[in-house]
């Protein structure tokens, strides 16, 4: 794939972008066999609506891209790329009518079109390259591009080729490119270390449980990133039904995320000491899994009741968590695809996150913006604390009653973070049909606005 620009020296065809509202004063200033052309072609620059003019010796000599009207683009994530999909094989220059304020978003979106997971079959992703818009950061752009393919790899590889074993080869492949370092505690050395739930869930599975750990950086604040890397979740012994389990290949998109900010991090040399942290597992079935009613007790000595084997997610995250706390860092994100009740709250698109820091939140929400990539702020609600406590132990994994689920989750994470700031994002990662620049399946979901609010929340 090719999720890169074209070099600014290659021949390209000048492409020239127009709104609805403007082709009427574009259509003034042209000759009249261009608007005879145009006319006869019937464009209305329609969002991704897409005319080659020909030269006079029948060459192209330019193409013109709709870019429909405000509301349309507002519905799409990345609206010119759409134009992309739909152009011939070649080089393009944006020559006249991108938004200066949108070419980064657009510029990206382009690239993002020549995505395709072809591990298993050819695919076909746009073949239009793009030469970099000018007054655009063209090397962080590509490093987001970059960042979103290795997500999605990681999201679309099945469980077959994407165990714990692969996971952490993954993360060590990273590492090794950025010269970080990475050391990983697998099966029995988890008890002898200290992460007993991360072990109990992962131990009725063939590949060991594991805790992945990966450090670059060593001036500025301190950054710690945990990942869900739950790779294949059947539900344990609470087996989950076949509709629920079709997609669990991507129960590890936490750890897939994690792992695509790290490398947009470390691409682009912040000035911050790194770690990530990704508890690697497949929750399986087998004479040794853990049970419902089952009390756990966890890196920090709180004990968990297990009311549903289906919510093993929280437990790996919080022997990670309890860890990264440990570290006293600067700040904590956690990242993980941990409920259903975040998608019944915000559905597929949004990704929702949580955080007891106003600052952090409201830098969030602006960075999203920004960054063509959507969040949306939910409460610690303080009353819920006492839906995750049994009484028989600390804590409930699966409070009953199916009420305020993804809150609970959090409420529940937090636990384990002590007086670190921390911000928490349930995600779904992944793209449930295809869209511009979007292919269906997996699907970074947080990175870009986390990458856009670091320099505000930790003062970079």
């Amino acid at each position: 794939m090719t999720l890169s620009f074209a070099p600014p020296s290659d021949p390209a065809l000048d492409l020239h972008v127009i709104a609805q509202p403007d082709l009427e004063g574009w259509l003034e200033t042209q000759p009249e066999h261009v608007r005879a052309w145009i006319a006869t072609n019937g464009f209305s620059a329609a969002l991704g609506q897409v005319l080659i003019i020909p030269g006079g010796d029948g060459s192209a000599d330019c193409v013109l891209a709709g870019y429909g009207t405000k509301a349309k683009r507002a519905r799409k994530r990345f609206p010119l790329a759409a134009v992309a999909e739909s152009l011939p094989k070649g080089t393009y220059r944006i020559r006249s009518g991108l938004p200066e304020k949108a070419a980064p978003t657009e510029a990206l979106g382009w690239l993002l079109t020549g995505y395709a997971f072809d591990r298993y079959a050819v695919q076909s992703p746009a073949k239009a390259r793009l030469i970099a818009p000018e007054g655009i950061d063209a090397a962080r752009i590509e490093a987001l591009a970059q960042a979103e393919g290795l997500i999605r790899d990681l999201v679309n590889t099945p469980a077959s080729d994407m165990g714990p074993d692969q996971l952490q080869a993954a993360s060590e492949g990273l590492a090794e490119e950025f010269e970080a370092s990475c050391n990983v505690i697998t099966g029995e050395g988890l008890l002898e270390q200290n992460f007993p739930m991360i072990h109990t869930v992962g131990r009725a599975a063939d590949q060991a449980p594991r805790l992945i750990e990966m450090n670059w950086g060593n001036v500025g604040p301190k950054l710690t990133l945990v990942g869900k890397g739950v790779c294949f979740d059947t539900g344990g012994l609470d087996l989950k039904p076949a509709a629920a389990m079709g997609l669990m290949k991507k129960d590890m998109g936490g750890a897939a995320n994690v792992l695509g900010l790290a490398r947009m991090i470390m691409a682009l040399n912040l000035p911050l000491q790194l770690r990530v942290l990704i508890p690697a597992v497949e929750n399986a079935v087998a004479g040794n899994a853990f049970r419902p009613g089952d009390i756990l007790t966890a890196r920090n000595g709180l004990t968990v009741e297990i009311n549903n084997t289906d919510a093993e997610g929280r437990l790996v995250l919080a022997d990670a968590l309890a860890l990264a706390q440990e570290g006293e860092p600067d700040l904590v994100i956690s990242m993980a695809t941990l409920t259903g009740a975040a998608r019944v709250a915000v559905g597929a698109d949004l990704a929702p996150f949580y955080t007891d820091d106003d600052q952090t939140a409201d830098s969030l929400a602006r960075a999203a913006r920004q960054a063509a990539d959507p969040v949306w702020r939910m409460p610690f609600h303080e009353p819920y604390e006492a839906l995750i406590e049994p009484g028989i132990a600390d804590l409930d994994n699966a409070p009953s009653g199916g009420f305020a689920g993804s809150i609970t989750a959090a409420l529940f994470l937090r636990r384990f973070v002590g007086d670190c700031r921390y911000v928490h994002f349930d995600i779904y990662s992944w793209q449930r049909s295809k869209e511009p620049g979007r292919s269906k399946g997996g699907l970074g979901q947080g990175p870009r606005a986390l990458l856009a609010a670091l320099p505000e929340v930790l003062g970079l």
